[in-house]
Formats: C-alpha cells, sequence, structure tokens
C-alpha cells in the first residue's frame, strides 16, 4: 500500500479531544498519553521512517555488496525525488544549481535519511504503544522535536498546507475529510512547542 493510501487510515481521532503536552522535569520533558495520541504519533513516525529509509542508497546497495560508495555513506541519487513529501523532507541544497545541488546531495542526503530514521526510532523506543507517560532525556527531546517536524512537513504536502493557508481548519466542513488531518496537524504543533518550552 502506498503512502497517499495508507497515511492516516485506520487511525481513531476521537481519543484525541484532550491534548497531550509536554512539561518541563529535570533533565529534559515529561508528557503523558492517551492511547489514541500515542497510536497516532507511532503510526504517522512509522510512515516517515519507512518513506525515507524506502529508496535509500545503503538500502539498495547494502554495506555488505561491495559498493564503496555504499560504505563511504554516500548517495546514488542525484536529483529532488519525485514523492512531493520524500521532496521536502530532503530538499535541494541550492535550488538555483542544478550541478552543485546534486554534488551537495550525493555527500549528505544518506547522512539526512539515516538521521531522520534515528528520530523516528528514538520516538517509538520511548512512547509506549498503549500510551502512558513519557519522560524523555534532552537528547530525546531534541529527536523528538525532529520527529515531529518531519511528520509535520509530511502532513503540510499532503494537505497542501502553507503559510498562507495555516488556518486551513476554519474553512473546512465538519464532512471534509481532511478535517481530521488537520487538527492532528495542529496539535502536533502545539505538541512540539510544548517541548520547546519544556526545554527552555
Amino acid at each position: 500500500m502506498s503512502w497517499e493510501d495508507d497515511w492516516l487510515s485506520g487511525e481513531d481521532e476521537e481519543g484525541l479531544e484532550v491534548a497531550a503536552s509536554f512539561r518541563p522535569v529535570p533533565g529534559g520533558a515529561a508528557a503523558f498519553f492517551e492511547e489514541a495520541q500515542a497510536g497516532v504519533i507511532r503510526y504517522l513516525v512509522s510512515q516517515i521512517a519507512e518513506l525515507v529509509s524506502a529508496d535509500s542508497t545503503a538500502a539498495d546497495a547494502g554495506i555488505d555488496s561491495g559498493d564503496l560508495e555504499a560504505q563511504l555513506g554516500l548517495s546514488s541519487h542525484a536529483e529532488l525525488p519525485d514523492d512531493p513529501v520524500l521532496a521536502r523532507l530532503l530538499p535541494d541544497g541550492y535550488a538555483d544549481d542544478p550541478a552543485a545541488s546534486a554534488e551537495f546531495r550525493r555527500y549528505t542526503e544518506e547522512t539526512l535519511r539515516s538521521d531522520k530514521i534515528a528520530s523516528a526510532q528514538a520516538v517509538l523506543s520511548s512512547l509506549p504503544p498503549g500510551g502512558g507517560q513519557v519522560r524523555l532525556s534532552e537528547p530525546e527531546c531534541q529527536q523528538w522535536l525532529k520527529a515531529l517536524n518531519d511528520v509535520r512537513l509530511a502532513l503540510s504536502v499532503r494537505l497542501g498546507i502553507t503559510e498562507d493557508n495555516e488556518d486551513l481548519s476554519e474553512r473546512l466542513s465538519a464532512e471534509d475529510p481532511r478535517a481530521a488531518y488537520v487538527w492532528i496537524y495542529q496539535w502536533l504543533a502545539y505538541l512540539q512547542e510544548s517541548l520547546v518550552e519544556a526545554l527552555s
């Protein structure tokens, strides 16, 4: 099943009426998540990790294959990904210089992919599937911030949210299937902001 068909499918947002948020604790931050809240975050973060790792050079060539570029962590990709979400998560380094952008991507894309996967794994490791109390160290908080940002970038692409229409929810009817997803996008922004404030 593709990302377009699968994203957010089957998730129940009824349990998200009371928005979870982070609070400061010594050495980091903590929050309590209901089961539905944990399920939504885990699902979306897992989708990002799967998408980012799907066509990576390391996954395609394999470190054991003897491919020197793979062993050095270099990417075989030279162009912006066709998938609009991947293009947003793995943007060009030099929008006005295709040659420089291709070279930049060759040396940085695999590291960027690895960092995004690591952030996703940090969230999945610290957030129980059934919900509950989450207590994060400061490094874990930074991983959560990165993973939440990646999810929000992906959602903004799929929902068509831009700086000019971030109030999209105000113009959607309750029957619009995007309404619940926009609410999740906004909740993740609130969650991200609460984590930033807990660290400040």
